[in-house]
């Protein structure tokens, strides 16, 4: 199909094969998920907060290395009143090693938010008012925990849709997402849009993956565009890629009696609130070179950080908002997972 045709030529393209194709889409997605499902521990509760909480942790995280962060903030945090008492320095400990901060930022203010509401809201439009959710995530909650009729659309959900239906409107541009929309919520089955929402991520995370998708065993092999027309590698299509910056750190760690001096990040930049190492100019030959162009890789830029120690009984002058630690409780502060990697090359 054209990629500038609207929604409208696009439904009736597809009605000519009639509702029973897009049923018959939805059943066998349903009955693959039946026996391939994925078993989390999220999916065995229909409490909004647990629920929430998986969603949050999975954004640009793998199922993986989200289920023990998960395991670990349901243990030490069972309940959304126990997080929102939670200091934002504990969250962002708790969170470290995940990356993208603002989204354990965005976590505590959204359970203090519920707390001040008086419970979890139960509505689309009331999710969605949580810091840090956005269309993907409500429908999510909404239909797991509350039953809600709402699709998801994410990137498993473009790419299943793009291939067995040939849509190559780029997934990134604004006609691209409200077609992909309309059509996920037209086959949603609105008696159990949790089973829908969960089988459509899964197969996309399991059967129609990014690379090498198993088409020889796909339930939806006979109906699926791309599979009919050689588009499968094709599709889904996404515009322009951004251009990844690279930008150059370096830092010196001040070993002095037996502390050392860190400053917590501010708003405007990456890593905001966590904590690192003095960021300056302390005069090269006073310093010892420990590492070189360690690499970091973030999703819109590459991170190239020199790593200095300097030892000395006389603390130097910082700026006012250095503060002076223990050594030994470095790892009571939050601290970027690039600052972990340079911290571990450190000599004793």
């Amino acid at each position: 199909m054209a990629g500038n045709l609207d929604f409208s030529l696009f439904t009736f393209h597809f009605s000519l094969k009639s509702s029973t194709f897009a049923l018959m889409f939805t059943t066998t997605l349903l009955d693959w998920f039946a026996i391939n499902g994925r078993d989390l521990p999220w999916r065995h509760t229909r409490d909004p907060y647990a629920i929430w909480l998986s969603e949050i942790i999975l954004q640009q995280t793998r199922i993986q290395q989200g289920m023990d962060y998960w395991l670990r903030f349901m243990q030490r945090w069972p309940q959304v009143e126990n997080l929102a008492e939670a200091t934002e320095d504990e969250v962002l400990r708790m969170w470290q090693g995940l990356g993208y901060y603002s989204r354990a930022r965005n976590l505590h203010t959204a359970a203090r938010q519920i707390i001040a509401c008086g419970g979890f809201p139960t509505t689309i439009e009331g999710i969605k008012q949580l810091k840090g959710v956005g269309d993907y995530t409500a429908a999510a909650i909404g239909s797991i925990a509350f039953g809600l009729p709402a699709a998801v659309v994410d990137g498993n959900v473009y790419r299943v849709l793009a291939r067995h239906y040939g849509i190559d409107t780029p997934i990134n541009t604004t006609q691209g997402k409200k077609v992909f929309s309309k059509l996920a919520q037209s086959l949603l089955p609105t008696d159990q849009p949790a089973a829908f929402n969960q089988a459509m991520m899964d197969f996309g995370a399991i059967q129609c993956t990014p690379t090498s998708p198993k088409c020889v065993v796909c339930p939806l092999q006979e109906t699926c565009e791309a599979l009919r027309t050689g588009r499968i590698e094709e599709l889904p299509v996404k515009e322009k890629k951004l251009t990844i910056q690279t930008r150059r750190l370096s830092y010196i760690y001040i070993r002095c009696k037996g502390k050392t001096a860190i400053h917590r990040r501010r708003a405007g930049d990456i890593w905001q609130g966590l904590w690192e190492p003095y960021n300056g100019d302390l005069g090269s030959g006073r310093c010892t070179l420990v590492c070189k162009d360690v690499k970091h890789v973030l999703t819109h830029r590459i991170l190239l950080a020199d790593f200095y120690l300097l030892e000395t009984d006389t603390p130097p002058a910082l700026p006012d908002d250095y503060i002076w630690v223990k050594e030994s409780d470095l790892d009571q502060y939050a601290l970027p997972r690039l600052i972990e990697i340079l911290l571990e090359r450190l000599p004793h």
